[in-house]
């Protein structure tokens, strides 16, 4: 089991009761944003980032490793993993109906349904699950940068010019 360490959060009861009112509002303008993005300014690109940097916020609320804990790994890569193979099966799937990648004109003439709904699914199942799941996932790597053991955030890698074959001395 890793060591605990104190990861410079502190606890503040403005933050974490601003945070508190505030995120399911962000949220919810984030989910507005990816589902009215084909209709409307917005879309997967920045709903997506909208749902990612209200989990940041929550993060620097209530303390980074606990909402790493929370969020675990396999969530965030199942996120991005999930979003890639839905862009890229709907892409394929135009292909297979005789069409380009991401052509959907392909789904008027098969299926009778308008092209939009292409590239909703896109925009909604695909881009959107990337985005934020990048986001958050690039943050707790930052994150895990830095940490006392590795201040510098270079993961441990020491300076090796200052090793003792190349000291010099002040006789010289």
């Amino acid at each position: 089991m890793p060591e605990s360490f104190d990861d410079t959060y502190t606890e503040s009861q403005v933050i974490m009761t601003a945070v508190k009112i505030i995120a399911p509002f962000t949220l919810t303008y984030g989910l507005f944003m990816t589902f009215h993005g084909g209709d409307a300014p917005g879309g997967g690109f920045q709903g997506g980032t909208i749902v990612g940097v209200t989990i940041l916020m929550l993060a620097f609320a209530f303390g980074i490793e606990p909402t790493r804990q929370w969020l675990r790994n396999s969530l965030l890569v199942g996120l991005v993993t999930g979003g890639v193979v839905i862009f890229g099966a709907i892409g394929l799937g135009m292909v297979a109906l005789g069409g380009d990648f991401l052509e959907f004109t392909m789904l008027k003439e098969v299926f009778h349904i308008k092209p939009k709904w292409g590239l909703e699914a896109v925009e909604i199942a695909g881009i959107s699950l990337i985005v934020s799941g990048t986001i958050i996932t690039l943050f707790f790597a930052m994150a895990a940068g830095f940490t006392p053991e590795r201040p510098s955030g270079t993961g441990g890698l020491e300076d090796r010019r200052g090793s003792a074959d190349s000291e010099v001395s002040d006789d010289d």
